[in-house]
């Protein structure tokens, strides 16, 4: 029978029960639940549990007692008592703790087992049923079984009331309705209804607002300016009519910074994208109208940093020229803050920003010289005011990232000896200030990311233990981040794109089972990441590419049925994304490299036409963008081979003519790239286009290049055995590695005779 102190009156409307692991769910349920009203047309109305209330406060949260005493405390047990609903946070670490399911059994104790609503956050239900995945399980075992009168657990299944806030299922805002219409007694449908009436009345009250401050703004600014020109024509009034305008026109730019700033967080919040543009615009023709020499220097900076919002704002867009031209603007107007005092070193710093912006945003486009040029400018203007305030670590970091971006632009243009000089001197920075500030976790991150571009750039010299040392470096680096900040989303994406990058480089050294490794780690983690929010579109890259990596370790490990499985699904992800935008640059190079991969499975199957297909596909994707981009060393490389697949493809066809052409295309591609660096990628497939071609005397510099950095994939020596040419391991390289991934080596330190640039002697 019930228990005698379920007679108390209630107080709270809900007692929140869960584990300490899901204190932040608490944290939000909590506040969702105490802050929500309950639509007017519902109060008061009478249900079976009694009058609908306005407000849904207090919800009981407190467990300070519970963490060292032996069973629940006469606090727990009276908030219980008072509690007109239990509403228990379902996960698997709740379903173990002890705490949860004595809470339940109270309750069910009590008389209100018709009461207690579940919230699912994790983990999964009914799991324990299912051999081998016990540990899973979500609800605690006062859920899952009946109690008899006396309030003891018997081998009768329960069905618990239960909202589901994982991914993919209810999601947080209707698991958070599904638990209100519960406790109110009404229909989750009608209570859903009327909240989707009352956002739609918030939208248009924030709609109404931003019209408003529009029209405001816009009245304020032609009063602005019929102030001046009137202050012009009448000189005599000319005092008071420019502090007028000078008042209007501060009124005016505070109202655009308002329309810029919470304005535009309030419109993104109801997704009023269409609502964002037009009061950028309006802000724009704003700033457009007044002239630049008669504004003050406060004036100025307001814009600046307006104009490199709005550009943000586009640039999120995709709308990358309207972006580039807000950037422009604000560049200019922070020259012209420059050249009012010279000697400020702040004006110089905003300066040197406002041109990284502009650079970014050509880089964009494709635009490397223009992006070359304004990185370059960046960099001085930065290198000036970091000079003249040298313990500034904010311009520290802003002037290393403008070495970074130049050394990115020059990397890729393949000018390696002066990408290595801007590379090194962004390490320099991060290295000396993360001594500085051994605590700011930024330091660490960039530096990892700057061992990361060194380890690129001596890959493209053909130096792959340095390459691997470095990577190995900035791996450490992203682990021990990730290790201190298990929730942190953006260390684990850090790490695994770490772990993909060293995977990756290892299997062309033939360590496959390091590189799978590797590469299954940064697979699994990026799945993981796509799991918890399938709309993030970074995410989803990482799978698809790292899948067609884990993919092609696979193949060449003869595991083909698990690369069919990786590569079906890096074709699939990255497919989705690349039809998102049809414009992007991104994502397609890794579609076509995702095709080609699954060509070479093909082929490996002997399924000619499949391969045939996809490799097409591929060298399409490629041909399209080197349109805009013929420059690219990457899809220089993707060309040549999708040329050398296709070639290969049309000679199991027995069609001579067409594999010799596609061979000489790819060989006539690489031929100017091999000037630029000892990149084994290229040095690879140009050697495979010669041998294809039967000049075998012609590939044997490239070999002998390869044996010796110490490029072993299984698909190259299969390829040198097919034409009977001898490749031994290189003993002293295998030593060198490892020693590399055994070793601690703290932070990538190369051996000191070790150079990093190609001008220098190996």
């Amino acid at each position: 029978m019930p228990d005698p102190i379920t007679q108390q009156t209630p107080i709270y409307r809900a007692f929140l029960s869960y584990s300490h692991r899901d204190k932040a769910w608490a944290g939000w349920l909590h506040k969702a639940l105490e802050t929500y009203r309950v639509p007017s047309r519902l109060v008061g109305k009478q249900t079976a549990h009694g009058a609908i209330p306005r407000r849904l406060n207090p919800v009981f949260r407190d467990r300070d007692e519970l963490s060292s005493a032996p069973e629940l405390g006469a606090r727990i047990n009276q908030a219980l008592s008072q509690s007109e609903n239990l509403i228990v946070i379902c996960s698997p670490a709740s379903a173990a703790s002890r705490w949860v399911n004595e809470e339940v059994l109270a309750y069910k104790r009590m008389g209100r087992g018709d009461r207690i609503f579940c919230l699912i956050v994790d983990g999964e239900p009914s799991a324990s049923d299912i051999s081998g995945r016990e540990a899973e399980e979500c609800f605690c075992p006062a859920l899952r079984f009946a109690t008899d009168a006396e309030g003891r657990p018997i081998a009768k299944r329960a069905e618990p009331i239960a909202a589901d806030a994982r991914p993919g299922k209810d999601g947080k805002p209707n698991a958070k309705l599904k638990l209100i219409a519960g406790m109110l007694d009404v229909g989750f449908d009608a209570l859903k209804q009327r909240e989707q009436r009352r956002q739609m009345r918030r939208m248009a009250a924030v709609t109404a607002i931003a019209v408003v401050v529009m029209a405001v703004t816009i009245v304020l600014a032609i009063a602005a300016l019929v102030s001046r020109h009137r202050a012009v024509i009448a000189q005599h009034e000319a005092v008071t009519a420019k502090q007028a305008a000078e008042r209007r026109q501060k009124q005016a730019e505070g109202l655009v910074n308002f329309m810029l700033g919470d304005l535009n967080d309030k419109l993104a919040q109801v997704d009023r994208l269409d609502i964002m543009q037009a009061v950028d615009d309006k802000a724009l023709a704003y700033f457009e109208s007044l002239p630049v020499a008669d504004a003050t220097d406060a004036s100025l900076e307001m814009r600046v940093t307006a104009l490199e919002k709005i550009g943000s704002v586009r640039m999120d867009q995709g709308k990358t020229q309207a972006a580039l031209r807000a950037y422009q603007d604000a560049s200019k107007l922070a020259a012209e803050l420059v050249r009012r005092a010279p000697d400020n070193s702040s004006r110089q710093a905003a300066y040197g920003n406002s041109l990284k912006w502009v650079g970014q945003a050509h880089l964009y486009q494709g635009d490397m010289p223009r992006a070359l040029q304004d990185f370059r400018a960046a960099t001085a203007a930065l290198q000036k005011a970091a000079t003249a305030k040298p313990d500034d670590s904010e311009l520290a970091f802003e002037l290393a990232a403008a070495y970074h971006d130049s050394g990115y632009v020059l990397d890729h243009r393949g000018d390696f000896d002066d990408a290595g000089i801007q590379y090194e001197a962004a390490l320099n920075i991060y290295t000396r200030w993360r001594a500085r500030q051994p605590k700011q976790a930024r330091w660490q991150l960039y530096l990892g990311n700057q061992y990361d571009s060194l380890g690129k750039l001596a890959l493209e010299q053909g130096r792959l233990d340095l390459a691997i040392t470095d990577y190995r470096a900035d791996q450490r680096i992203k682990a021990s981040l990730a290790a201190g900040s298990p929730s942190d989303h953006h260390a684990q994406t850090y790490l695994l794109i770490s772990d993909a990058i060293l995977g990756r480089t290892l299997g062309w050294c033939g360590d496959l089972d390091n590189a799978l490794r590797f590469t299954t780690a940064a697979v699994d983690s990026a799945k993981a990441l796509t799991v918890f929010d399938p709309t993030d579109s970074g995410w989803q890259d990482y799978y698809g590419l790292y899948s067609q990596q884990l993919g092609g370790l696979q193949r060449q490990a003869g595991r083909l049925g698990d690369a069919a499985t990786a590569d079906a699904d890096a074709v699939r992800v990255l497919s989705e994304l690349s039809a998102k935008d049809p414009t992007s640059t991104d994502w397609p190079p890794d579609l076509a490299q995702a095709q080609l991969e699954a060509a070479r499975l093909q082929l490996a199957r002997t399924d000619i036409e499949g391969a045939d297909k996809a490799a097409a596909a591929a060298a399409a994707i490629v041909a399209k963008l080197r349109t805009k981009m013929p420059d690219d060393r990457g899809l220089i490389l993707l060309g040549a081979q999708a040329d050398i697949l296709l070639g290969t493809i049309a000679a199991r066809r027995r069609d001579s003519a067409a594999a010799q052409r596609e061979w000489a295309q790819a060989r006539n591609l690489l031929q100017p790239t091999l000037r630029a660096g000892d990149d084994p990628n290229f040095l690879a497939a140009y050697a495979e286009a010669l041998l294809s071609l039967g000049q075998t005397q012609a590939a044997q510099p490239a070999i002998a290049k390869l044996n010796a950095m110490g490029f072993r994939t299984p698909d190259f020596v299969a390829l040198l055995a097919s034409h009977h040419i001898g490749y031994p391991a290189n003993a002293a390289f295998q030593q060198r590695l490892a020693q590399i991934m055994q070793s601690d080596i703290a932070e990538g330190r190369r051996p000191s005779n070790a150079p990093r640039h190609a001008g220098e002697a190996h």
